[in-house]
């Protein structure tokens, strides 16, 4: 008799344990005996956009992380400028100007011990700068060879810097950093501008006139693997073993490219490509958490801000599909129910003065269908309960009117519930007869930390309070045990910050707990107090560059990364379980009138051992 294995030649293997999480495993799949999971490892790699830069420009010293970088000098037309800027991950801001205004310099460092040095003033330059996170102080000793599009990498205290151009030929010096004098060592083999990564002691010189990388130990260089592409004026972050490039041109021509190509320390391959391709760009941070900033995209320049991502999961962790589009697109929208009886309401369908509609739709987890509307017309509407059974409390109308309304949906109707005791718009969890709305705004400016319950017929107000005050967070669970997250905090004095905070609430009291791995406003929820889903938000910043798709899980002690969103957006009409859930609509700001629909498949953790069996 012919057995599986003969047959496929493979056994899926059986492990009580996960292996390792990291690309040396991508593809595998196995059986974990004790969760009782199928399981299987992929890896995501995406740009997503960031906040822009407050000025346009190319050739900046660049130093720092993804949530914590900086820049200084650089071109801005069509002036050099000595300004620097702060990123915290989600915005720019400024900081201390440099002492000597050039361009196409280098950095290293972080963002509160960084290094400037080399540059065109013009001339070419060889000065160098130290900075504390608020004031430059100039170097009296500078570089031995005074350059411009110079490459640097390394610390404060331990800095590398290589290549670039003097009058119009290209150098091979390298020059090392003590944190006080500059001291030439052994050359590039290859005369270029380039980009660098890595350290004082372990680089990689990316880029310029030849496809070759070249590698730094210490002591020389030495040729490397070629790039898959070869490229010039680009920009690059990472160490010498695990290195992502991106951006530039193509010689021996001026064509402009957006390509990503990632290094493992033996090859390097192609990732996903940049949203705007530009060149003399600024770089920093890892392969698996990169930043790309600025650049030229002639005759222009450019304040654009991409974060790339590269994250490692299990599809235990789950999966989103496309489900049948609603027949009114709209975001802003309230949602309750299951993924294969959902229903979606209220929410605006135009970009620039928001138009609430009362629109109801039901899902049977095929297609959607139009049923009885609202009684009043709103956006950020709160949802809970079920598809036949569902509470719309809150929002706003057209005009940026906060109501006190609150409807119950009978599955075909909606009638009067009583009203909330002030005008809000928040987060809801709940049943029809036995929900809570947390949080919110009850005006513009204000925000609110109060939680109140509704029993049917009134809703009260409790002691409970949220300890962090915010509007536009997401929740997930019951009355007696729900979870509230992400959000925005603001008040007259304070301006907007996305809000990764999490909290438990046990029917009587919050209790916080441990935070989202990305800060936003807008995010969309759904689940149990202990096994729930983030969904898609916003970051502000007045752009709808600012939207994402990011979907997290929430195992009762932690956050987890998960696929995205197909389609990022904000405000969507979230239903469903941690295992079987909807985001329906949602934003972007300059199109509300989404009316994509995606499933949600999380982990399925029925399965037993007798379900896999081997011969």
């Amino acid at each position: 008799m012919t057995t599986y294995n003969e047959l496929a030649g493979f056994r899926v293997n059986y492990v009580s344990s996960d292996p390792t999480l990291n690309s040396g495993n991508e593809g595998q799949v196995w059986y974990n005996s004790t969760s009782g999971t199928l399981k299987s490892l992929v890896q995501i790699k995406a740009w997503s956009a960031g906040g822009n830069m407050t000025t346009a420009r190319r050739g900046s010293a660049n130093m720092g992380t993804q949530t914590a970088g900086a820049i200084a000098g650089g071109q801005a037309a069509p002036a050099y400028t000595n300004a620097t800027e702060e990123y915290s991950g989600y915005t720019w801001s400024a900081g201390g100007n440099l002492n000597t205004t050039r361009a196409f310099l280098a950095g290293a460092g972080t963002q509160t011990t960084g290094l400037a040095f080399g540059g065109e003033a013009p001339p070419d330059s060889g000065a160098t700068e130290e900075y504390n996170g608020s004031t430059w102080t100039s170097n009296p000793t500078g570089l031995n060879t005074a350059r411009r599009s110079i490459a640097g990498c390394g610390l404060q205290t331990a800095g590398l810097g290589f290549g670039g151009i003097v009058g119009t030929t290209n150098q091979s010096a390298t020059e090392s950093y003590n944190g006080s004098t500059w001291t030439s060592v052994n050359s590039l083999n290859t005369a270029r501008t380039t980009a660098g990564a890595g350290t004082q002691t372990a680089a990689l010189a990316i880029g310029g006139p030849s496809a070759v990388v070249e590698s730094w130990n210490g002591t020389s260089w030495t040729n490397g693997p070629s790039l898959v592409t070869q490229i010039d004026g680009n920009a690059a972050a990472g160490v010498q073993t695990n290195a992502i490039t991106f951006g530039g041109y193509v010689p021996p021509g001026v064509t402009l490219t957006a390509i990503t190509q990632q290094y493992d320390g033996n090859n390097w391959v192609s990732a996903p490509s940049l949203a705007t391709a530009r060149r003399e760009l600024m770089g920093m941070g890892t392969s698996q958490a990169a930043l790309a900033a600025g650049g030229f995209t002639p005759p222009t320049f450019s304040a654009a801000t991409e974060e790339f991502n590269s994250t490692i999961f299990s599809p235990a962790t789950g999966a989103w599909a496309s489900g049948g589009n609603m027949n009114t697109g709209r975001g802003e929208l309230g949602g309750a129910g299951t993924q294969t009886a959902a229903v979606a309401f209220g929410g605006t369908t135009a970009p620039i003065a928001p138009n609430a509609t009362n629109a109801t739709e039901l899902y049977n987890g095929t297609s959607w269908t139009t049923s009885g509307n609202m009684g009043t017309g709103r956006r950020n509407v709160a949802g809970a309960g079920t598809q036949t059974a569902a509470l719309a409390s809150g929002g706003r109308t057209s005009s940026p009117v906060f109501v006190s309304d609150t409807e119950e949906f009978n599955g075909s109707t909606w009638s009067p519930g009583g009203s909330l005791p002030s005008n809000r718009l928040g987060a809801s969890v709940g049943l029809q007869t036995a929900a809570i709305i947390f949080g919110g705004q009850t005006s513009v400016p204000t925000v609110t930390n109060n939680t109140s319950s509704y029993d049917g017929t009134s809703w009260t107000s409790l002691p409970g309070t949220m300890n962090t005050t915010r509007s536009n967070l997401g929740g997930a669970g019951t009355q007696t045990a729900a979870l509230g997250f992400g959000g925005y905090v603001q008040n007259p004095s304070v301006p907007a910050t996305p809000s990764s905070a999490t909290e438990s609430w046990n029917g009587s009291t919050w209790t916080s707990v441990n935070s989202m791995n990305t800060k936003r406003q807008d995010v969309s929820g759904f689940g149990t107090q202990t096994a729930a889903i983030g969904a898609g938000g916003y970051i502000f910043g007045g752009s709808p560059s600012a939207i994402v798709g990011n979907t997290e899980s929430w195992d009762g002690t932690n956050w987890s990364s998960a696929p995205p969103l197909t389609t990022a957006r904000f405000i969507v009409a979230p239903a469903g379980t941690q295992t079987s859930g909807l985001a329906s609509g949602g934003g972007p700001n300059a199109a509300p009138t989404n009316n994509a629909t995606e499933e949600w498949t999380g982990p399925q953790t029925t399965a037993t051992a007798s379900t896999l069996t081997t011969s």
